[in-house]
C-alpha cells in the first residue's frame, strides 16, 4: 500500500510532533484511544512533506491559490491543504480548501491561467485559476 504525503507548514508538524512525543512518553500506559492516535500521529509525522513549494503556477497542496468564479467579478483567494493541519499553525491566516473538495479536485494539477468547470451540489460551476504560489 502507498501511502500519499500530506503538504503541512513547519508549525503543524511541531505541533504533532510534540503531541506524539507527550503520548510516547517511557512508562506511560496508553489506553486505545490514546493508542489509535498515537499511530495516527506517527503515520501524520512519517508522510509529512514540509517547507515551500516551486514557484511554478502549478495547482497543488501547500499553495496560496486565486481563483475566479464565472458568476462573480471578485477572486478567492484560499490556502489549497488539509483544514485540520492548517488549524494547527497560527499563522495560516486564510481560508482553507481541501484537494479532495469539489474545487481542490477539479483545480489540483492545472495552472494559472487553466479554466475548468466542476460539478457542485446544484450546479456546474466554471473557475479560472488566477494564482498559485507557494504558501508562506
Amino acid at each position: 500500500m502507498t501511502t500519499k504525503s500530506v503538504w503541512m507548514t513547519p508549525a503543524a508538524l511541531a505541533r504533532l510532533e510534540a503531541e506524539l512525543a507527550e503520548l510516547s512518553r517511557p512508562g506511560r500506559t496508553l489506553s486505545d484511544t490514546e493508542q489509535a492516535r498515537a499511530a495516527e500521529l506517527r503515520m501524520s509525522v512519517r508522510n509529512a512533506e514540509v517547507g515551500q513549494k516551486p514557484d511554478d503556477g502549478l495547482v497543488e497542496p501547500g499553495m496560496r491559490i486565486a481563483v475566479r468564479f464565472d458568476d462573480d467579478d471578485e477572486p478567492t483567494s484560499f490556502l489549497l491543504g488539509s483544514r485540520e493541519l492548517a488549524d494547527l499553525d497560527a499563522t495560516v491566516d486564510l481560508d482553507v480548501y481541501s484537494p479532495t473538495s469539489p474545487l481542490g479536485a477539479a483545480i489540483t494539477g492545472r495552472y494559472v491561467g487553466d479554466t475548468v468547470t466542476y460539478e457542485a451540489p446544484n450546479r456546474a460551476v466554471r473557475v479560472t485559476v488566477l494564482e498559485a504560489v507557494p504558501f508562506g
